[in-house]
């Protein structure tokens, strides 16, 4: 049987070929009608948003960092200013191996372990964007080094940028302060956008807390940039607003003075004019060069900063609290006459110590052989301790320390740069609340003379001297003179404490203990004698001697075979002319000894210049 032929069905085929025909038709016709949809969305509905992605290929936003302002002393000397440097900066997000070109570039130029310690630190904190230094203050040699090989490193710049400087070193670092890299914790703190360019802030003194003045506003230029990373022209810009500068009202020479006349010794110097608060003088000893810290301290040198005897960091002026010693008298005296414990007349025969009663403790006063028959100006210029154990014993701590308060003892003083501490004026009610102790009657005698828990900062004793000066009037010292605004104009410093004056006090009293306060210099047996140099004016002043330790009963004390560390501070305290104040100063020498021998002298070289006289610290 032979096989079937299939025989065509042409028909069924044309008609199976002309509906796929359509089909197809159909589908390029829609696939059509899709691509020229899409065409107008991107052209014409889309325009806009695709055309910013565009040129956010090529063109980029960079913030442009404001210049800071500077600072100066009263006089117009510089303390801080703005110096033009090379710095190498990565832009995170062009470099794909940041460790292989760093490793590539220290070929180059010298970048050091803190370098790329420093630059790390910073990428955590910045978006890859933004630029990032990793090497500050380069020289001209590794500029055109850099330039050379400038094709192998996209994402790599050169910046010119401005780096902070104080060209008086050390002179006025716990006044003036520094600035130094943004950390972590200040990057959450401050406004990003506003320090989007900007690498440093305050870190200490005006720098700090004029802050928001000094830094300015940020800027931005859009620019064009090729496929490297390279800035090919600028296309808008928005300029930055400079930081204002700020005239303090501190004196670079004074200072200087002071500084010079403390030598080698830790202390500090406080000097206040008394009629509106301006300071004068924050000197603490002891200090360092805020240079250090503006590119980054490197760790050997910051330890030993820390670990130094000296405490370097350590602000004396603001932050040392040390027992007051004898300077309180003043204001001791003072408070007894008022309140009529004592008068001009009241004398006491002292023969070196005060006993009280039931008590075996003898209370020594710092001349063994004691002073003999005593009145209340013999008390203050010889510095009897006994006259102020029998007194304090007298008025009780309650009045002394309800006397004190308003001169400023046991409170910040509201300075503008912060930073402050305390110092105690005790009390039976602060003992209680502290100690959780009862208060006893011998240490309101140690109180009487400025030691046991009495402690007080030097800007606190400054202040209180100022106040006596002002015969009560209490002022607010401030280092800020005024802000140098772009217009010529100024904005002087407003005091955020009203002036409180102590004006119950009878004015004879004041005048009373301020001759007494006079006789220190200007008596025959006064203990600060030696810087009466016949002045045209006059000083009243006085010194103090405040123990480190305490030395048992029958022990006497003997500078020459104890530690150095151990032995005594000594402080003094003054203001001049008496009769009409321009200054007001307060010097605490750290293991000084005596406040007339050691302490004295260096306010009066201060004093002395002050008031445009040129005698050495000691003396002619």
């Amino acid at each position: 049987m032979s096989p079937q032929i299939a025989i065509k069905d042409q028909i069924r085929e044309g008609q199976l070929f002309s509906s796929r025909a359509i089909i197809a038709l159909i589908g390029i016709i829609l696939t059509l009608l899709a691509i020229i949809t899409r065409m107008m969305y991107l052209q014409i509905i889309g325009h806009e948003h695709y055309t910013t992605l565009s040129q956010n290929n090529r063109v980029s936003i960079q913030p442009l960092a404001p210049t800071r302002g500077l600072i100066f002393d009263r006089n117009g000397i510089i303390l801080a200013q703005n110096l033009p440097t090379f710095t190498l900066e990565i832009i995170p997000e062009r470099v794909e191996d940041i460790d292989l070109t760093i490793a590539e570039l220290v070929q180059i130029i010298e970048i050091s372990d803190n370098d790329i310690s420093r630059f790390h630190e910073r990428l955590k904190q910045k978006r890859r964007f933004q630029s990032i230094p990793l090497r500050l203050r380069l020289s001209e040699e590794e500029v055109a080094r850099l330039a050379v090989n400038r094709h192998r490193f996209p994402g790599i710049e050169i910046a010119a940028r401005l780096i902070r400087e104080y060209p008086q070193g050390n002179l006025a670092v716990h006044a003036v302060g520094y600035v130094a890299r943004i950390n972590e914790k200040e990057l959450n703190e401050i406004d990003p956008s506003n320090y989007a360019a900007t690498n440093h802030i305050g870190k200490l003194g005006i720098e700090k807390s004029y802050e928001h003045l000094l830094h300015g506003s940020v800027g931005y230029q859009r620019v064009e940039t090729n496929v490297l990373g390279r800035t090919l022209r600028v296309l808008d810009r928005t300029p930055p607003v400079p930081g204002e500068d700020i005239v303090l009202t501190l004196d670079a020479n004074l200072q200087r003075t002071a500084k010079q006349a403390l030598g080698d010794a830790s202390g500090a110097v406080v000097a206040i004019n008394p009629k509106n608060g301006d300071v004068l003088v924050l000197a603490s000893t002891g200090d360092f060069d805020p240079n250090l810290f503006v590119n980054g301290i490197d760790h050997k040198t910051y330890n030993e900063l820390q670990t130094s005897r000296l405490k370097p960091l350590f602000n004396r002026a603001l932050l040392g609290q040390y027992p007051p010693g004898s300077t309180i008298k003043p204001f001791i005296g003072l408070a007894g006459l008022e309140s009529d414990f004592i008068t001009p007349k009241t004398t006491l025969f002292c023969r070196g110590w005060h006993t009280i009663k039931d008590d075996e403790r003898k209370y020594r006063d710092w001349k063994k052989e004691g002073h003999g028959v005593t009145n209340f100006k013999k008390s203050i210029t010889e510095s009897c301790d006994v006259y102020y154990y029998d007194l304090a014993q007298t008025m009780g701590i309650d009045r002394i320390h309800d006397f004190l308060a308003p001169f400023g003892f046991g409170e910040t003083s509201g300075i503008d740069i912060g930073g402050e501490a305390s110092g105690i004026l005790p009390s039976t009610g602060w003992k209680r609340q502290a100690r959780g102790e009862p208060w006893y009657l011998g240490e309101t005698l140690i109180a009487g003379i400025g030691q046991g828990y009495t402690l007080a900062t030097p800007l606190q004793l400054a202040r209180a001297t100022a106040a006596l000066a002002n015969h009560g009037n209490t002022i607010q010292p401030h280092l800020l003179s005024y802000v140098a605004l772009s217009n010529n104009e100024k904005i002087e410093f407003i005091p955020d404490r009203d002036s409180i004056s102590i004006n119950k006090i009878n004015p004879k009293n004041w005048e009373i203990t301020i001759a007494a306060m006079e006789n220190v210099i200007y008596g025959l047996r006064g203990t600060a004698r030696r810087i009466n140099h016949g002045q045209p004016y006059k000083i009243a002043g006085k010194t103090g001697t405040a123990q480190v330790f305490g030395i048992k009963q029958e022990e006497e004390y003997v500078a020459e075979d104890i530690a150095k560390h151990l032995r005594d501070h000594a402080l003094f305290i003054a203001f001049a002319p008496s009769d009409d104040p321009e200054i007001a100063i307060a010097v605490i020498v750290e293991n000084g000894g005596h406040g007339g021998s050691t302490a004295a002298p260096i306010a009066g070289a201060v004093i002395d210049q002050y008031l445009s006289l040129d005698f050495s610290p000691g003396g002619k």
